[in-house]
């Protein structure tokens, strides 16, 4: 992202919106720790630092930034509320990055939670949560399937701040959420989820059901420091085993090899996109 438009996905959250862990099994497969004990491919996961940006940068830029620095890129894949164009992100693409050495990370923009002000292209009440959740999680795999993305990879649901205080808003989030989950197992990818310490990722977190959550936590706290375990605000025994990813700053203006981009800075060590 070379421009403002990347807060359309990150920062849209108070501009215009505003205006689980895993076992292996004896076989080698992965099983998911929800009721449903969901099968799943086993996962490839990355441990690094990771950057996120509206807009997929073009392939030269992507060459260009490949310094060491970071290994992984997250891209939006999908989604009503994704917030910006991504005339880069296309098969080919994914597959000339994941060539040259980068881990993607496919992030998906679904509804939103009826109590956010402000109005989105798509957001649910609590009556639709859980039809949404199984529409948008279904598209979330048709989008990174049309991406070359296999099953094993993660998806990520991007779910912005909200007042979880509010019982029924917060209630809507959780059907919606579990319902995504739900539709992603049942392809064989797993269920990421991207939220704020302070609200999407803390409902998740504290949430006394604990069926169909997210496999994977990526959490928003931008404390500038580059971890996913010195300061991990939920209980020490969620989401062990490389299932946590860390946004610890955001708007970062940065330049490689000539390109600069603003990308948000993420401390990476999760699964990630299975490509080729």
């Amino acid at each position: 992202m070379t421009h403002p438009r990347h807060r359309q996905s990150k920062r849209r959250r108070y501009l215009t919106w505003s205006a689980a862990g895993v076992a292996l099994a004896a076989t080698g497969a992965i099983v998911a720790q929800t009721a449903t004990a969901t099968t799943l491919p086993t996962p490839q996961t990355y441990t690094g630092r990771a950057f996120d940006t509206c807009t997929a940068p073009s392939l030269s830029a992507m060459k260009a930034w490949k310094t060491g620095f970071y290994g992984a890129a997250a891209v939006y894949v999908g989604g009503k509320n994704r917030g910006c164009a991504q005339p880069n992100l296309t098969a080919s693409w994914v597959k000339s990055v994941s060539a040259s050495g980068w881990k993607l990370v496919p992030l998906y923009v679904g509804a939103q939670p009826p109590c956010q002000s402000g109005a989105n292209p798509e957001k649910m009440t609590a009556t639709t949560a859980a039809s949404l959740g199984t529409t948008d999680g279904t598209d979330a795999v048709t989008k990174a399937t049309a991406l070359g993305m296999k099953p094993g990879t993660a998806l990520y649901l991007d779910m912005e701040s909200y007042d979880t205080t509010n019982t029924s808003c917060n209630n809507a989030v959780l059907s919606y959420v579990r319902a995504w989950d739900k539709a992603v197992h049942a392809k064989g990818y797993w269920a990421g989820f991207y939220g704020f310490r302070s609200s999407s990722a803390k409902a998740v977190a504290t949430a006394t059901n604990r069926t169909d959550l997210p496999d994977i936590l990526w959490y928003a706290l931008w404390d500038k420091v580059n971890t996913t375990t010195t300061d991990w605000p939920f209980a020490s025994t969620q989401w062990t085993g490389h299932r946590r990813a860390h946004q610890y700053m955001v708007n970062s203006k940065e330049s490689r090899g000539g390109y600069a981009i603003t990308v948000d800075r993420d401390a990476w060590d999760a699964p990630v996109a299975i490509v080729g």
